[in-house]
């Protein structure tokens, strides 16, 4: 292979260019109208425009991405993760254009992504699942009946996706109807279509999952495992490998599940199988994840292999580089930069990214999408960055993390940085004692100051500028403002303006506003749960906003009557706006 489409943006396009590279492809991106100054389209060889921002209009518009690839001339396609990476109808399509589709068989992503027959192919294999539903459930009464025969708390999951995805905790009857049908939007918003099933959910278990690779001459390796217990909102924020306290029989049973599973999907490259471990020591499937997962980057790390590359040499038809079973040294991290509002409970941050520049040392990574002035949008993943820290054993790999943290700077988004630092400093993570509901159950971020935006100091000069720009065969003046460059040092060159450091502010809500319930970030209103004149108690859900392809429940601040409701279902919504007031 010599060239190579990559159907994705933002860091994981980026990550899968350099891999290409270095295997001395062509590379290929794809970029929406959002997306044209993105990183990934100026990193690649050529890029080509698929449309508006909407992902159903750009990023999973099957047709469009065949149509660029075959104009392209490109011979292979690399889906990264997320959008159609987990897509079996669209590997098909790969493959029936006569392109090289770096995954696994189309029948392989089908089977294990239908979460539903991924069950019951690992109990196939004799790997036990959580105990739930064996078909999807089209009603409220169903999911009832199933919490009746094995109790709350129960997990409603999108039949055909995961990651945390369309996925609603459910812990008594009166939040069940609204749960079901939240899933079933979230899980038609991000997979294309609204099927759940429910299992019973697992109080305090860690998340461990396998990373397996399997090639196309029959060689199966499993690379270690990855504890992803440290999540919020079902979605992980801290991985790291190897898991704290994972004895190595214990390992050992878990690799040999892991590629009993792939076995019985017939499966081919790279993919992660899922499990979570209760508090007696036993694991459950959970999922197969039928792609690169974000986290690859530490087992990469500790085990020295280029997964993204191996994906390329197998898509190829090259046996895989190393031989098994494979070593692994060290201790890696990595921590999820993601543009969310910790204070405010996770909540997603979309904005401009004022000021970015990231950390650097020994044992240091970052993979990134983005850079000063890029814009994190409500279209999209929330992703900014991936600190991946190694060190020889974990103690020094959390030192210099810490570090890492502390040294990188964002700025005019609120990020999950303050939130990381917290979390690392903890005696229960330090002593490997958490579990997947810990960071929500347990530590409280609502303290956390926000931290402003960077402006240009009132003492700062600044002069009018301008450039001449040319496009379509006419051309433009544009003018900007910047600083006032100082004097020319010695040598006749200008030095650099000095800037002033932002600082971190936080305001309470006044009492005249306390009433006054505003959008958290841009989006659409999908539900409304109560009309104008109906009475409210303080923390009861009262709208439901949908941003970043995730729904985010909207409460009262206040007890009182909504005397303004100025929103309906359907209506999008600023940053900011009003959606009702309480009096």
């Amino acid at each position: 292979m010599e060239s190579l489409l990559i159907t994705n943006r933002g860091e994981i396009a980026i990550r899968v260019i350099r891999a290409a590279r270095e295997l001395r492809m062509r590379t290929i991106a794809v970029y929406s109208e959002l997306d044209r100054d993105s990183l990934h389209v100026e990193l690649a060889d050529e890029a080509w425009n698929i449309g508006p921002a909407p992902a159903a209009e750009s990023y999973l518009n099957i047709e469009r991405l065949i149509g660029v690839a075959v104009e392209s001339g490109a011979e292979a396609v690399h889906p990264g993760y997320g959008f159609l990476a987990e897509n079996a109808g669209f590997a098909t399509a790969v493959l029936d254009a006569g392109l090289v589709w770096v995954g696994p068989p189309p029948d392989a992503i089908a089977m294990m992504g239908d979460k539903i027959a991924s069950r019951n192919a690992a109990d196939a294999a004799g790997v036990a699942s959580v105990p739930g539903s064996l078909e999807p459930l089209g009603t409220a009464d169903e999911v009832a009946a199933f919490a009746t025969d094995h109790g709350y708390p129960i997990a409603i999951k999108a039949a055909h996706g995961g990651g945390g995805r369309g996925l609603k905790v459910v812990h008594d009857a009166g939040d069940l109807e609204a749960a079901f049908e939240s899933a079933k939007r979230e899980a038609d918003a991000w997979f294309g279509s609204p099927e759940v099933y429910v299992e019973r959910y697992l109080q305090r278990p860690r998340h461990i999952e396998a990373q397996i690779i399997v090639d196309t001459h029959g060689t199966a390796a499993f690379l270690g495992e990855r504890d992803c217990s440290v999540q919020r909102r079902h979605q992980k924020l801290i991985e790291e490998t190897p898991a704290v306290g994972f004895a190595d029989e214990q390992r050992t049973a878990l690799g040999e599940a892991a590629l009993s599973v792939a076995r019985a999907a017939d499966y081919v490259n790279a993919g992660t199988v899922e499990f979570l471990l209760d508090q007696s020591g036993e694991f459950y499937f959970l999922e197969m994840n039928t792609r690169i997962q974000v986290e690859h980057t530490i087992t990469e790390m500790v085990t020295g292999i280029d997964l993204v590359k191996e994906q390329l040499r197998v898509a190829g038809g090259e046996p895989l580089s190393f031989t098994t079973p494979v070593a692994t040294r060290g201790h890696a991290i990595e921590f999820r930069i993601n543009a969310e509002d910790v204070a405010a409970g996770f909540l997603p941050n979309p904005g401009r990214i004022a000021e970015y520049r990231e950390p650097a040392g020994f044992g240091v990574r970052v993979d990134s999408g983005v850079r000063t002035g890029a814009a994190i949008s409500q279209y999209y993943d929330n992703l900014i960055a991936k600190l991946v820290i190694w060190g020889r054993d974990r103690t020094e790999a959390l030192e210099r993390g810490q570090t890492a943290l502390e040294s990188f700077r964002i700025a005019g988004v609120e990020t999950t940085i303050p939130a990381h630092l917290r979390i690392i400093g903890t005696a229960e993570f330090r002593e490997g004692k958490h579990h997947t509901k810990w960071l929500e159950d347990e530590l409280d971020f609502s303290d956390i100051p926000k931290a402003t935006s960077p402006t240009l100091p009132a003492d700062e000069e600044l002069e009018e500028r301008s450039m001449t720009v040319e496009v379509g065969g006419r051309r433009y003046v544009v003018r900007f403002w910047s600083p006032v460059l100082a004097a020319p040092a010695s040598g006749g060159q200008r030095a650099a303006p000095r800037r002033r450091a932002p600082k971190l502010e936080r305001q309470a809500p006044s009492a005249e506003g306390a009433g006054v319930i505003t959008a958290p970030m841009q989006g659409t209103i999908v539900k409304v749960h109560k009309p104008a004149g109906s009475s409210v108690e303080a923390g009861e859900a009262v709208a439901v906003l949908e941003a970043m392809k995730m729904e985010n429940e909207i409460k009262a601040p206040v007890s009182g009557e909504i005397v303004d409701l100025r929103v309906q279902p359907g209506d999008a919504v600023a940053s900011g706006a009003v959606i009702m007031i309480i009096r």
